[in-house]
């Protein structure tokens, strides 16, 4: 009894917390577009995905890896020490990529503000994968929850008083930092066995061994994120804008997954030792039903009612993009399918074809992206993402049924 009552606090509070940090780009585009303008939106769009994509360094192999670990060898003050040499990472690589791209120095700022407040919560995440180990998942969902209501709020506030992008992603800076220092810390400091040394071996072997799942996260949101670099290439920081807000509500169908998969990664983990595939298929199959109702449900109301919507809050005409906007919803949940089918092969340690897989997606888009983007400009993009996500889908779906049976095969 304790054990239900404990999920559903788990699993509800994992939706409020993880939905207001997935809706924190969301709302920050929204108060950079009606304070500071489409241009300078434009510009934040862009150093906001790529701080995304620097952050899966920071987190390098994720918390499922960390929470799906079966080598009770490996500490969490291995992970701990792991996690401050990925997060450190995160600014180095950003100055090279900033420098490879020829930014300006105010545009530079932006870029490194954002990174650094991604860096914080990539720091936070392995903290949350102790809690989440010790069934506290419920923790992690009140965490998210602060951080995401007090860093919008305290932008908001900062940015309209001093219409400066840089002083309020400063003042979130600040917010992150308290509240790991006073709430994250305090909630995990009983499970963490202080006694145990620090072992270089295994902080290594968390970089050996999950290598594959990094490059994976990371070629995963470069694929996502292709066509805006592609405009940043060849179109205006205006376009940029557009793009970034019609394709706002397409993270929406990935944020169920979200809500979906990490209850039930512990059950996933279970199903496997116990060798049943039936009942591991069935589990997979589960969520890929409801991600596609939602989904459908989602374009739906994006064809009717979503650019109305949409050009009303961020004060902008989106009539033009109803159909884009479409596109992208069926896009996204077509590349949520194939996440699914991701994080059930994570389970079972089978990272080296993801890997694969990416990395040949990874090339595609560059290619697909530029050429279309540069073609047909937004429509081109549009175009282009829903190309990626659709090869994306079809390739996990294929290989991971194959796969997965023959894992289960060879474990009986």
């Amino acid at each position: 009894m304790k054990k239900d009552i404990q999920f559903r606090k788990n699993f509800i509070w994992n939706i409020v917390g993880t939905g207001f940090n997935a809706f924190n780009s969301l709302f920050f585009m929204i108060i950079v577009t009606r304070i500071n303008g489409v241009n300078e939106a434009g510009i934040f769009t862009i150093a906001f995905s790529t701080a995304c994509i620097l952050y899966t360094i920071g987190v390098y192999a994720g918390r499922i890896y960390q929470v799906t670990e079966l080598n009770k060898n490996i500490s969490d003050k291995d992970f701990i020490a792991n996690r401050i040499i990925t997060s450190i990472a995160m600014p180095i690589f950003l100055i090279i990529f900033c420098v490879i791209r020829n930014y300006e120095l105010e545009k530079l700022i932006i870029f490194l503000l954002l990174t650094l407040y991604k860096m914080l919560e990539a720091f936070s995440d392995v903290i949350y994968g102790i809690l989440q180990k010790n069934e506290k998942l419920e923790i992690v969902g009140k965490s998210l929850f602060f951080k995401s209501l007090c860093s919008i709020l305290l932008f908001l506030i900062i940015d309209i008083i001093t219409n400066n992008i840089a002083i309020s992603t400063i003042s979130m800076i600040i917010i992150c930092i308290l509240i790991i220092i006073l709430y994250d810390f305090r909630k995990s400091i009983t499970y963490i066995n202080f006694k145990v040394r620090i072992n270089k071996k295994n902080v290594w072997s968390i970089f050996k061994k999950g290598f594959f799942i990094f490059i994976i996260a990371f070629l995963g949101l470069y694929v996502l994120n292709a066509p805006k670099y592609a405009i940043d290439t060849y179109l205006m920081n205006e376009v940029q804008t557009i793009f970034g807000i019609i394709v706002m509500p397409a993270t929406i169908v990935g944020l169920v997954a979200q809500f979906l998969i990490h209850p039930y990664l512990n059950q996933l983990v279970d199903l496997y030792q116990q060798k049943n595939l039936k009942e591991y298929k069935k589990m997979i199959l589960k969520l890929i039903s409801m991600i596609i109702i939602f989904g459908i449900t989602a374009t739906i109301l994006a064809y009717f009612i979503g650019t109305q919507v949409l050009g009303m809050v961020y004060g902008i005409d989106l009539s033009e993009y109803k159909l884009g906007l479409s596109i992208i919803i069926v896009s996204s949940t077509l590349y949520t399918i194939g996440t699914i089918y991701s994080s059930a092969l994570t389970t079972v340690r089978e990272t080296f074809s993801q890997f694969i897989i990416y990395l040949i997606l990874s090339v595609s888009a560059y290619i697909i992206s530029n050429i279309l983007t540069k073609t047909y400009n937004i429509n081109g993009a549009i175009m282009a993402y829903f190309i990626i996500m659709l090869l994306q889908s079809l390739l996990y779906i294929i290989y991971s049924n194959i796969k997965l049976k023959k894992i289960f095969s060879i474990k009986e």
